[in-house]
This record gives structure tokens, sequence and C-alpha cells, in this order.
């Protein structure tokens, strides 16, 4: 069944770069990248359509600036909201997030899932070429068990390569990522070497994934934030994030 897109106050798009995305971010706490039912509440939705494409490819738009926004250090990316499609938050959000999903019987790992969670306890991050070839299935299903990984909130984007090709080492928007978990991505531990000598604020805490809430608190913290900067109902929010 197809759901209604809520008819609230949708915001303005405002992100033309790669630091105005970033700001999006911050601002949202937790925001898909694509449209859903939610009218407003996406990084296509607050970023004009001339700047998903361009004739010539010249500019790149929101593909490429969420390479940037990553590599910022203290956000997290991956495929875990609305059913495994993309989105952004701060850790401030992701971390309620991943309160509430690791406290749930339908997102514990099973199967070639923990297959892939022992590579990475062992190796720090995997890519989908590494997963095919440790359980011996297509990219599609490769694909599908990383997704599934990242729903369960315990895996996220690690990186994103740019893939430069040809003899004058063209980018046209082709990139490959890496895998890893949360608590090796924002331990902090490398933090100089892989954000410049810059430690974002957020890398300071003891353990920048804890929280205090039970998980019941923690869905009800998102319900009530993202509700905050919607006006989407409870019950569609939390369709969202379950």
């Amino acid at each position: 069944m197809s759901i209604d897109r809520h008819a609230g106050n949708p915001v303005a798009p405002t992100i033309r770069d790669a630091d105005a995305m970033y700001r999006a971010v911050q601002r949202c706490g937790i925001v898909p990248f694509f449209e859903n039912p939610i009218r407003g509440w996406s990084v296509e939705e607050m970023t004009p359509p001339e700047f998903w494409f361009s004739e010539e490819g010249a500019q790149l738009g929101p593909w490429d600036w969420k390479i940037d926004v990553l590599q910022r250090g203290d956000i997290a990316y991956g495929k875990y909201l609305c059913g495994g499609k993309a989105a952004f938050a701060t850790l401030r959000w992701y971390r309620e997030l991943r309160n509430w999903r690791l406290s749930q019987e339908k997102y514990q790992p099973a199967g070639d899932q923990l297959v892939v969670m022992d590579y990475l306890r062992e190796h720090g991050s995997v890519s989908i070429r590494e997963i095919r070839q440790l359980v011996g299935v297509k990219k599609s299903a490769a694909d599908a068990l990383i997704t599934r990984l990242q729903m369960q909130c315990r895996v996220l984007t690690g990186d994103i390569r740019r893939v430069y090709r040809g003899a004058d080492l063209h980018y046209n928007g082709w990139q490959v990522s890496s895998f890893c978990r949360p608590e090796d991505l924002f331990s902090g531990g490398d933090a100089p070497a892989a954000f410049g000598g810059i430690v974002p604020a957020s890398l300071l805490e003891e353990d920048p994934l804890a929280t205090d809430h039970t998980p019941e608190q923690s869905l009800a913290l998102l319900t009530d934030h993202i509700g905050s900067i919607t006006g989407a109902s409870p019950a569609l929010i939390q369709k969202l994030l379950r």
C-alpha cells in the first residue's frame, strides 16, 4: 500500500554546495537523502532541481557533495531509513536510532550477516567486492546484505572514494564505497589522521554512541524531534523508523 505524502511545512530548497548540505544535516539532525512520504524532509527536496544533474556533467551536485559531508567525520551516512534508503544523521540522533534498533528482534544479525560482522571486527572495513568473495554471492545479494546490516545500525558507510578514469583521469561521478562498524568509525582514536588534525567535538566524548535512554525513550525522542521539524504524525514517522 502506498503512503500519502504528509502535507506539512516543507523545508525551502537551500542546498547548493557541500557546506550547505552539511549545515542542513546539522539543522535537521536526521534526514533521508531522497524524497519520501514526509514532504520536504529530504536532501533531494532541499536542493534546487538544477543541481542534481547537468547536461555536460560539470555539476555533480548532491551525489558528489555527500562525500565531503561524510568525510567531515561526525555524520552517520548509510541506508538506514525508510526501509533501507540512504540517510544522514548527526551522532546525537543516530545513537538514538541505533539504541532502539539494536533492541529489536527483527534487527538481529544472522547467517552471512554474522560472517561479515566477524570480518569487520578483524579487518575494520569491507567493500561489496570483498563481501561477494567472503560469502560467495552476486553483487545484488551483497548489496542487500550490507543494506540489512545498515538497517540494523551495525554498519555504516565508512568512506566513499572518487574513481578517476581514462588518460585524463576524468571524474564523472563514479564512486566506490567501503563499510565499517559505527563504533570503529566514531571511536575518535584515529581522528587526527582521518580528519586532517581537526577532531569533531562529538568525537571527544568518551563513547560517542552511548545514550542513557531506554530503547523506547530513544524511539519517542526521535519521533518527537522529526515531528517538530516536519509536522508529520507520530504514526507516519514511526512507520519510516521501524
